[in-house]
């Protein structure tokens, strides 16, 4: 039984707001093979209607099949698949396939059909690719708009995160390099009286 309930879209920005590694997904509109990457660069730049941006090189696979395809997902790996984060980000699509090696079970997004991970993943945003900038080419800056977001409820309700000391296993995992992660600390809550 899946834990992931749609989040709407004015809370999309936060699921990635906090800044942790992500898995974006794409899919050969033709062929319909599948690839998966990890990547630490990615962020909310509008609310409404939600949009990220994303540094995908222009010489990866994953590049080619989100531009050809014009979509992409994005997945949050939670902590208790670590390993597999990295995995997926230290071998090519071109050289393997990625779902099958791995054994990632993908689901079909709602509004573009991109494949998107639940099992491993606490969150995930299907996004159109919008127009090319300067910035696409310049710095490997990609800008989607969110079109379906869903999250696990155990870690993401009322529109935001609730990580705590009995949920460590779903926390999000942050990038330190050379295959060293962090999650995210204790939460503090600040008044609400100034």
């Amino acid at each position: 039984m899946s834990h992931f309930r749609p989040v709407a879209l004015e809370h999309a920005s936060r699921l990635l707001n906090h800044g942790p590694t992500i898995l974006i997904t794409s899919q050969d509109p033709t062929s319909q093979r599948r690839n998966v990457m990890a990547a630490a660069w990615s962020t909310p730049v509008e609310f409404t209607p939600p949009r990220i941006a994303i540094v995908v090189d222009k010489a990866t696979w994953s590049r080619e099949l989100i531009e050809s395809g014009g979509a992409f997902g994005i997945c949050v790996p939670a902590a208790a698949f670590v390993d597999l984060t990295y995995a997926v980000g230290s071998v090519s699509g071109r050289d393997k396939d990625k779902f099958s090696d791995f054994t990632l079970q993908a689901i079909k997004g709602p509004q573009l059909g991109m494949p998107l991970l639940e099992e491993s993943c606490v969150a995930w945003l299907e996004c159109r690719l919008l127009p090319e900038t300067e910035a696409q080419q310049a710095y490997d800056t990609l800008f989607g708009e969110v079109v379906a977001a869903a999250a696990d409820s155990r870690v993401f309700f009322d529109g935001r995160w609730h990580f705590d000391a009995d949920n460590r296993d779903l926390h999000t995992l942050h990038h330190l390099g050379g295959g060293k992660f962090v999650t995210v600390a204790n939460t503090l809550t600040a008044k609400a009286d100034f």
